[in-house]
């Protein structure tokens, strides 16, 4: 990946009054701005980073996405005002850069930029983070940083690595690989770039968790809007909930009968077809969170020519579909590594460098799994069996014969087929995962992972809680609706009053 500093976006200038670091070459006059000798107005420090004035967000966004973190606004290159800006900035660093590289060093708009670093550091804390607050105030304490610099004696590069390693433990796991990344940059004055350009994005994420921590009463007025809306058109409307029933109705008799097995075969990866005698075992009495979770798993698999859409989740389907698309390339994936790994076993599979490397091979060959199921599986089966043989062979360990990479490969060329049994066996497996995940909760659900499922635990996670986001959403708006067309539907001995209401 790329170092962050290349994909800095420009920023607002801020405030540019405050802690100014300017060259002692004054800027520009009025009388005299069009001299090119001129070096560009610099920045504040404090305008180097944008925490954006846009928190406009829908609702049903913020209250759905509980992992949602405000993006970056950024401005067309192209525009004048992105010009302006970019100019701005490049002029800021390159100047930093001048000071650091001078001899003797200039440390002044080092130390503004330190001062500054400090300030959102402590921002970042918990009121309960006493220890840490201590830590960075005296590690960062201005005083001491310019008697340091007085005598020449600054190390800007050991501050800025002792500040990577302070945002490593308090930015968000999303910023994780923002800040390692920070870890190959060596020139201080890129550092402190990238730097600032990390802080802007925790500083953002922070401001999502404040408001996501304050919002129980307009998440809740967001629901009772939504409803109140689809009330209204319902009311107009009579017959508009006749897709919902449908919908529901199907979830149960889904329940009611078993799917049917996929037929017992001789399977090389070790991944037995689920039996016919499974469905002897008396089944469990219907419920409404049965029967709901059901008819949201079964969004996962809607046919597109199906236009009998439940209305009560149109403004979702365009997120179902994405869901849908996610789940099945997780599902190929998944079937790619457990064929692989039955060749290859415990040797290469137990290097998680060699298994890491499979996957975002293997990612990056499947994007055009959707459009070219056959072309791209004989690609993956291809490189597959090329990963193995190299690392068997970097290990010292004899290569597969030919007759075991003709089976590899005929095997993950199946996969392509919506019928290969360990793509359907592990389909099985995954939304038995989300139905879990609707029940006890994604961290649950991830302790007890079904076979073939641990090397995609990562883009389980994700998957999983994506989904529990959503259905819950919908549940609590929707949740009276369904509670009705339930009672009809279920008879009272397995839809006892109590449950309906709860949902």
């Amino acid at each position: 990946m790329q170092d962050v500093e290349e994909h800095a976006p420009p920023q607002d200038p801020g405030d540019a009054e405050r802690g100014a670091c300017r060259p002692e070459t004054p800027g520009p006059t009025q009388e005299d701005k069009s001299s090119p000798e001129d070096p560009p107005p610099l920045l504040s420090v404090t305008g180097l980073i944008d925490t954006g004035n846009d928190v406009s967000k829908p609702s049903n966004e913020i209250g759905m996405n509980h992992d949602f973190h405000r993006g970056e606004k950024v401005l067309p290159p192209s525009s004048l005002e992105g010009k302006a800006k970019e100019t701005m900035h490049n002029a800021f660093w390159d100047h930093l850069k001048e000071q650091l590289s001078a001899t003797p060093p200039d440390f002044s708009c080092a130390l503004e930029l330190l001062k500054e670093i400090k300030e959102i550091l402590l921002s970042l804390l918990l009121p309960r983070q006493n220890r840490l607050r201590s830590e960075i105030e005296e590690a960062l304490d201005s005083g001491f940083l310019k008697q340091e610099a007085e005598r020449g004696a600054l190390n800007v590069l050991r501050l800025s690595k002792y500040i990577t390693s302070m945002m490593t433990l308090l930015c968000a796991p999303v910023r994780d690989e923002a800040v390692q990344n920070l870890d190959s940059i060596t020139d201080s004055a890129r550092l402190l770039r990238g730097i600032f350009q990390v802080l802007g994005l925790m500083r953002r994420d922070m401001m999502t968790y404040t408001i996501q921590s304050r919002q129980p009463h307009p998440q809740e007025h967001s629901i009772q809007h939504e409803r109140a809306r689809f009330q209204e058109r319902l009311s107009k409307q009579p017959g508009l909930l006749d897709h919902t029933t449908k919908w529901l109705s199907r979830a149960a008799a889904d329940l009611s009968t078993r799917p049917p097995a996929c037929p017992d075969a001789p399977d090389p990866s070790g991944v037995a077809c689920p039996s016919p005698n499974e469905a002897a075992s008396s089944p469990e009495p219907l419920s409404p969170t049965m029967v709901l979770s059901q008819a949201f798993l079964n969004l996962l698999l809607w046919d597109p020519d199906n236009r009998e859409f439940p209305e009560t989740l149109l403004r979702d389907r365009a997120r179902l579909q994405e869901l849908e698309a996610q789940l099945r390339r997780s599902t190929v994936l998944a079937s790619v590594l457990l064929v692989a790994s039955s060749f290859s076993g415990s040797v290469l599979f137990g290097s998680p460098r060699f298994v890491d490397r499979l996957k975002r091979r293997t990612k990056a060959l499947l994007e055009e799994f959707d459009s070219r199921p056959e072309e791209a599986m004989l690609t993956v089966s291809e490189q597959v069996s090329q990963e193995i043989h190299q690392s068997l062979r970097n290990m010292g360990l004899a290569a597969l014969s030919s007759d075991s990479t003709a089976s590899l490969m005929g095997q993950l060329q199946d996969i392509a087929l919506k019928e290969s049994c360990v793509r359907s066996v592990i389909d099985q497996r995954i939304h038995l995962f989300l139905r879990c995940c609707l029940v006890l909760g994604v961290q649950r659900s991830l302790l007890d992972l079904p076979g073939g499922l641990t090397l995609i635990e990562a883009e389980l996670a994700e998957l999983g809680q994506k989904f529990v986001n959503l259905t819950h959403h919908n549940q609590q708006v929707f949740g009276p609706y369904y509670t009705e067309i339930l009672k009809t539907l279920l008879p009272p001995s397995q839809a006892p009053p109590t449950e309906v209401e709860s949902l």
